[in-house]
């Protein structure tokens, strides 16, 4: 018979606590909820003393945050699987705690069965996302694989490509970048010539079509 999966619920609200742990309590069979800590330090040291199987985290919690006490878990050695459960779903909480170590990302709208399901995922070392976490991934692994189409421009040229996007002159442009229309007109050329366009219009017309301006 497989012993249950010894589970950490970490959450500064405790009707959040005590709705986790009577949701999850239904079948100790299974689920064993040996600790409840109200924030981030107390989980990291009843972390160490319990050594759950898994922990769920919060993200946002007085002392320290879900993704420190997850950081300071992996620096201890303990070895217990964190899932952040959170409401938060912004790009670089996700990334900071999946590379501080949580094994999984979860929202707090998700079902009991998913969690349940993620918390056995996470048991068997297997990462667990939700799915708005997951496409956020990648988007993410999409961008960074993409080049920016104007790496090749240093700063300057990309301010002058942007006053020529928006319709300016030259000299309107030496103007608005203290330059003499000489200065202008050489940076000009040589973004037409690093962008391979033919005139100012294409060149226009390509950085707004790519979110330059």
């Amino acid at each position: 018979m497989n012993l249950p999966i010894r589970l950490l619920i970490a959450d500064d609200h405790e009707i959040v606590r005590e709705g986790l742990c009577l949701l999850l309590s239904e079948n100790p069979e299974e689920i064993d909820v040996v600790g409840q800590a109200q924030h981030g330090l107390e989980a990291v040291l009843l972390a160490e003393r319990l050594r759950p199987d898994v922990i769920l985290m919060d993200l946002v919690m007085p002392d320290i945050d879900g993704i420190e006490a997850t950081r300071r878990l992996r620096a201890t050695g303990v070895m217990s699987k964190v899932i952040i459960l959170t409401s938060f779903a912004e790009g670089d909480r996700v990334r900071d705690a999946i590379q501080a170590g949580a094994t999984g990302y979860l929202l707090k709208d998700v079902l009991r069965n998913d969690l349940v399901s993620a918390i056995r995922s996470a048991a068997d070392g297997k990462p667990t996302l939700h799915p708005v976490v997951q496409q956020y991934l990648m988007q993410q692994v999409t961008t960074a694989a993409a080049p920016s189409p104007f790496a090749s421009l240093t700063e300057r040229e990309l301010d002058v490509l942007r006053l020529l996007a928006t319709g300016h002159s030259n000299k309107e442009i030496a103007v608005r970048l203290s330059l003499t229309v000489g200065t202008v007109k050489g940076y000009v050329s040589a973004i037409l010539s690093k962008l391979d366009m033919a005139d100012r219009t294409q060149a226009a017309l390509y950085a707004v079509s790519h979110g330059l301006v």
